[in-house]
């Protein structure tokens, strides 16, 4: 344990992290076999053991991201937990279309009362866009969202009478946006039952079809196509893919918007702890990874990383989270809250220091005719 203890108390310190220290990122430890579990497990025994009140932080965003830019997880990646993960990653396809929907079971239909008081008003489940120049002043989140959606529609162009397909639409916050603001038709396709449900009705009266089904047996032909967060389930092995299923539905003359969170190097999956508890089979891309799978079908138009913004979107989920727990908490439980907790702000550490990215790519099939004139 003595020598457990030393070699945590060092990569700590090296973070600027300090054993029951007296700043709000400091960790007070309440469990001395935390030393121990998180030098054998790494980051899943670190988030297993927030979660299991092993340790505290007050302000654990904060922590994490110190944490992350000190590349603390680096320096103790090779444990079992990671190796599996590894393992599994490269001899199966953890994106196979047998495992589809597990992501909506496991994650998206925990439960619509969580996403309704933690989400804005539209239920956009992805990162905003925190464009204070267009009020003026700092954003509130519901206002962040709607930019959001509205530099995607204009990203596209969107024309009135238009088809859109909506890959991952959730519960429906960009095919409404799309539909009331710019006129358009939208198929929408999840694999998450309750948000088809509840989606369908927020949306009702609207020209919008919800579909329960993969990517891969969709059918139709649009004039464009979007996907906000859903790319960080496909997997590695399926990305070229999906990038031919795109492709096929795409009508000439028509783009295809890509919103996903991306890995500033190549892996092949994601972290022990969200792949375990968060996003099963999950992983992010990287340029290569994407470059690669779209080399010789799509001529990329635009490239826009505003990665920054997952910080300020990540936070104000985790305000409204903690302001309404009270209204769930006896539904969900103080292991789930803990839970929820570590994956809002670790994330939101993450991308503070810009360890994660945020892009919206903007693709082409032949080039866009006169050049594509960037949107911001």
């Amino acid at each position: 344990m003595d020598r457990a203890k030393h070699i945590i108390e060092k990569l700590l310190t090296e973070a600027d992290v300090r054993i029951n220290g007296s700043r709000p990122w400091d960790i007070r430890i309440h469990n001395e076999r935390f030393y121990g579990a998180v030098l054998r497990g790494g980051s899943l025994a670190f988030g297993e053991t927030y979660v299991a009140g092993w340790w505290d932080s007050d302000q654990l965003d904060e922590l994490i991201a110190r944490l992350f830019l000190n590349k603390v997880t680096e320096k103790v990646r090779h444990t079992p937990a990671t190796i599996l993960l590894f393992i599994k990653a490269y001899l199966g396809n953890l994106g196979k279309k047998s495992n589809a929907f597990e992501i909506g079971r496991r994650h998206y239909d925990l439960g619509n009362d969580l996403f309704e008081l933690m989400l804005d008003e539209r239920m956009t489940y992805t990162c905003g866009y925190w464009n204070s120049s267009v009020s003026g002043q700092e954003m509130t989140l519901d206002e962040a969202q709607e930019a959001k959606l509205d530099l995607v529609c204009r990203k596209l162009d969107l024309k009135a009478g238009q088809e859109i397909l909506d890959i991952g639409c959730g519960w429906g916050s960009f095919a409404k946006f799309a539909a009331e603001r710019y006129g358009v038709r939208v198929v929408g396709t999840t694999v998450s039952e309750e948000q088809m449900k509840l989606g369908r009705e927020l949306c009702k009266g609207l020209p919008i079809e919800f579909r329960l089904e993969d990517y891969r047996d969709t059918k139709g032909t649009f004039d464009h196509i979007v996907s906000l967060g859903m790319f960080e389930h496909v997997s590695y092995k399926n990305y070229q893919i999906y990038m031919r299923v795109i492709r096929d539905h795409l009508k000439d003359g028509g783009l295809f918007l890509l919103h996903t969170i991306g890995s500033a190097v190549s892996t092949i999956h994601t972290d022990p702890w969200i792949s375990k508890y968060i996003f099963s089979k999950g992983m992010l891309p990287s340029v290569q990874q994407i470059g690669k799978a779209i080399e010789g079908l799509f001529v990329m138009e635009d490239w826009h990383n505003f990665g920054a913004d997952y910080d300020k979107t990540l936070m104000a989920w985790f305000k409204n989270f903690e302001r309404n727990w009270k209204r769930i908490s006896r539904k969900y439980g103080e292991t789930f809250y803990r839970m929820w907790k570590f994956y809002l702000l670790s994330c939101a550490g993450s991308f503070r220091v810009r360890d994660n990215q945020l892009w919206q790519i903007i693709l082409s099939k032949k080039g866009v005719s006169g050049g594509y004139h960037p949107v911001r």
